[in-house]
């Protein structure tokens, strides 16, 4: 089996706990009806759908943040019938999203064992912690910064590129299984993420020396 030189992270989802938590959390805080936001979101991330929806607009530059806010605004609907305030909705949406610590330390492990990490994203507008993923993270590769997204594969092309390395040399950790499908279909390896167990369980089979457990953190 040819060895895995880098490993490239996705981050909402991944290197953060699961959106859906935080997705959850605001609609239940501002009494969104959950089925319009599922029912738009369906819409805006069909794969049948043109490129020119508001998500992918938003994901490689072409909307900005308000923009996009008073667009999805209108198609939410309220429990109690009410106007969906338009200003700072994605704020809200991702408010409760917080960094893994779990998955920062994978990825610093994987470092430490020589092995290129790589972070590979689809921006939502979302505030992404740099002063934690620059020092960590090479290349850093954000849908919004580049005029890319993933699952198409400009970006994965891109991303190794950057990292200077053949597509069977690079595994690439996404939790939506399209991404996932995204980079297999450029010649990457890809792993769909769940949780941080499992993720490094598979990665102990392919990269020599990655603890089974996560190291215990060091006594104070």
């Amino acid at each position: 089996m040819t060895t895995v030189e880098a490993v490239a992270f996705d981050y909402g989802g991944v290197l953060t706990g699961q959106v859906r938590h935080s997705i959850a959390a605001w609609q239940e805080a501002d009494g969104i009806e959950p089925e319009s936001f599922s029912r738009t979101l369906k819409a805006w991330l069909s794969r049948d759908a043109e490129e020119g929806t508001p998500i992918h607009r938003l994901e490689t530059g072409g909307l900005t943040v308000e923009e996009f806010d008073a667009l999805l605004a209108a198609e939410l609907r309220t429990v109690d019938g009410t106007t969906v305030d338009p200003v700072g909705v994605l704020a809200r949406l991702f408010a409760g999203m917080r960094p893994d610590p779990a998955m920062f330390e994978l990825a610093a492990e994987l470092r430490g064992l020589g092995i290129r990490v790589a972070l590979l994203s689809n921006s939502w507008g979302n505030t992404y912690p740099r002063e934690r993923i620059d020092p960590l993270f090479d290349p850093v590769v954000i849908s919004g910064e580049v005029g890319l997204r993933k699952p198409l594969a400009p970006i994965y092309l891109l991303t190794l590129e950057r990292l200077g390395l053949p597509a069977d040399r690079v595994l690439f950790i996404d939790d939506a299984e399209p991404n996932v499908l995204g980079a297999r279909a450029v010649g990457m390896r890809a792993l769909r993420h769940i949780d941080a167990d499992t993720t490094r369980a598979a990665l102990v089979d392919l990269i020599p020396g990655l603890s089974r457990r996560r190291p215990a953190p060091p006594r104070i």
